[in-house]
């Protein structure tokens, strides 16, 4: 492993190969069950295909732009993208290993063989012959290209193709069916149940004649290619209209990764790169078998239970589903903690005031929409009802775009405001406000949340949410609703942090606190939990902090550029990463403030864009109890040495080791709201 920072920060890139190298060590931890450890090599192959279709391209853009402000954007990109090749090809050999060395015996010892063509008994072999003539041929493009030529030859973004040589002057591509399983189970046979990839019943039968069988070799081809939609000018015109039309230029775009067998001849990796118009800078080494993310629908053919066992979301104990939820808000703040915790309420929220004839109001915004949604179809018919719906949908949400059109476009129908992206700037706070007039009084009620709208990831995803009736927080969520309408061009607000206008110097304010306190001889310390830390300023601040005698604990899911336990710049800095069954989401600062601690949940990150660059919202926490509650789930990520990693001066990724009994911290706050 190369060296991943230089003397102050790691390389936002590099650093988050160590994130997904987290990833695979999950898959690689025996004591995970088979089937989880299966789902972290689909887990790993999906976020490499997204860092190589966003983080690459950007590198990739970033080489065509004048010295003078590449400098001040990257350094040497070139360097980084021979660095970034080689760690992602050690991680692919790495994922080999563990995939043919450990899963495929593993599932061989509970009588589930992955089998490829070469090991088809004659009775499978007919079965496959069959299968192919009925259900594969007519879905399956095949063509044929010379070897050379001056044209390229175009191979769709992302989709799985077998490519073979034919003879010295002619290859073919095969295009995997996608509509198609990407597995296919064989009957039964002597209590063994064998799978096989689609790619291996191709393999089988395209090499089938009726004189003899063909003498060729197929080998996995995948070309994945740049996802930004460069919009040249989204100030002017309609924002929205534009990426409509970029959409598709996603599936043309620059390539970015050439994915071929790693046992392809290099004399047919030369072919290939030439006639589908990438360089040797592209072609990244992988398995027999790409799109590993297809593992997510592996079949378990057994009785057995091979995954981990269910952690179904726990009901809310104070917010029942029978009551008004709008009073049990009004008494009190109520904490939600997804996905230990039932996402019921927030739908049942938006189906109460949906109903309810006091509501007059309902503001929200969305950035990741689930593709079908109660919690969406509330909002549709509140404003079918007659309420004042408005609804800011942040089309330039990665990857969300087609969905969130598309549910724009329903709320549109029933009746509601829908507000699309804003230039230059996303929208990525997760916030809804609602007012009711009941006795001629406005009561208003906001809900902050650290994740999106979005029931589906509200299973995987750990999120806060907070419901309220306070009258400054609820104010201050209208100061930002009134901003996104255009009514309102700063948010003055008195509680809440709002980016890009308040957040950063309000954090750098708590922070400096802290180094006065530690100057003085007082007990100083930060906590915060962030999914990443980039940020160069916030950095710097953190080691001048550090140097000041401030303890700093930190918890950071993925990309982390600062750099802990430095001598002289950040021996009082250590930072753990959690990396479980699920997803690590939320995001919680915690200040001493000599004894009278501050505490806040959000959307933000401490990166440039969310600090700079976007629409965050962070609120504190003034319920007591809910500190209470949030501090002590806090104190038990802290303890995990289970599923902790320390993140060193080199990310080694080595599991925390204390000697202390064993802690594994989504465990223990499952039984916290158990109990």
């Amino acid at each position: 492993m190369g060296k991943l920072y230089n003397n102050k920060r790691y390389h936002r890139d590099l650093s988050w190969l160590r994130f997904n190298h987290r990833v695979l060590q999950e898959a690689k931890d025996p004591n995970n069950p088979l089937y989880e450890r299966i789902k972290f090599l689909a887990i790993f192959s999906s976020n490499l295909d997204e860092f190589f279709k966003v983080r690459v391209s950007d590198i990739r853009q970033i080489k065509e732009v004048e010295k003078p402000l590449r400098k001040k954007l990257i350094t040497k990109p070139n360097k980084v993208l021979r660095e970034i090749k080689a760690q992602v090809e050690l991680q692919q050999e790495e994922f080999g290993r563990i995939f043919s060395e450990e899963i495929v015996p593993e599932l061989k010892s509970e009588n589930i063989h992955l089998i490829d063509f070469t090991q088809f008994s004659n009775v499978q072999k007919e079965i496959t012959k069959t299968y192919f003539q009925e259900e594969l041929k007519a879905k399956t493009e095949v063509s044929i290209h010379p070897v050379s030529g001056k044209e390229s030859v175009f191979i769709e973004n992302e989709q799985l193709y077998l490519a073979a040589l034919l003879n010295k002057s002619e290859f073919v591509l095969v295009k995997i069916p996608e509509e198609e399983d990407r597995f296919f189970s064989f009957p039964k046979y002597n209590g063994k149940h064998y799978i096989t990839f689609i790619d291996d019943i191709l393999k089988y039968n395209l090499k089938q004649n009726p004189q003899r069988e063909h003498n060729i070799t197929f080998y996995s081809v995948k070309k994945s290619r740049d996802a930004e939609l460069y919009i040249d000018d989204e100030i002017s015109g309609n924002l929205k209209e534009k990426i409509e039309k970029s959409l598709s230029r996603r599936e043309t775009g620059q390539a970015t990764r050439l994915l071929v067998d790693h046992k392809m001849p290099v004399t047919f990796q030369e072919i290939l790169k030439a006639r589908l118009d990438v360089y040797h800078c592209d072609l990244i080494m992988g398995g027999t078998y790409h799109n590993f993310k297809d593992f997510f629908k592996f079949p378990n053919p057994t009785e057995k239970h091979l995954s981990v066992k269910e952690l179904p979301p726990l009901p809310h104990p104070e917010l029942s589903l029978e009551n008004s939820l709008f009073q049990t808000i009004k008494e009190k703040d109520r904490l939600l903690y997804f996905p230990y915790q039932s996402f019921e309420p927030v739908i049942k929220l938006l189906e109460e005031a949906a109903e309810d004839p006091t509501v007059t109001t309902i503001k929200i915004t969305i950035y990741r929409a689930a593709e079908t949604s109660r919690l969406n179809d509330a909002i549709a018919r509140a404003s079918k009802n007659g309420k004042e719906v408005v609804i800011f949908i942040e089309v330039k949400a990665r990857f969300d775009e087609e969905n969130n059109l598309k549910w724009g476009k329903t709320f549109e129908e029933n009746g509601a405001k829908v507000i699309y992206s804003f230039p230059a700037i996303k929208v990525h706070s997760k916030i809804m406000y609602i007012e009711r007039e009941v006795s001629e009084k406005t009561e208003r009620y906001a809900y902050i949340s650290t994740g999106n709208f979005n029931e589906n990831t509200a299973k995987v995803y750990t999120d806060f949410g907070l419901m309220t009736a306070h009258p400054d927080i609820t104010e201050d969520i209208n100061k930002v609703f009134l901003v996104l309408e255009g009514k309102m061009i700063i948010p003055k607000a008195e509680k809440l942090l709002v980016s890009p206008f308040k957040t950063r110097d309000e954090f750098e304010k708590l922070i400096q606190n802290e180094i006065a306190f530690a100057k003085a001889g007082k007990e100083a310390y930060i906590i915060a939990k962030m999914n990443s830390l980039e940020d160069k300023k916030m950095i710097d601040l953190l080691y001048k902090a550090s140097h000041a005698g401030v303890k700093i604990r930190l918890l950071v899911r993925g990309i982390c550029c600062l750099v802990p336990g430095i001598k002289g710049q950040s021996e009082n800095i250590y930072v753990t990463s959690i990396l479980d069954r699920f997803l690590e989401h939320a995001r919680v600062y915690i200040f001493g403030n000599d004894g009278n601690e501050k505490m806040y949940i959000g959307s933000a990150d401490w990166m440039k864009r969310n600090l700079s660059h976007r629409i965050e919202v962070v609120a504190p926490i003034l319920d007591t109890e809910i500190h209470k509650t949030i501090k002590t789930l806090i104190e038990i990520q802290l303890k995990d040495n289970t599923k902790a990693r320390v993140i060193d001066v080199q990310q080694k990724n080595e599991y925390v080791q204390n000697g202390k009994p064993s802690l594994r911290s989504q465990i223990e706050t499952y039984r916290y709201f158990e109990t």
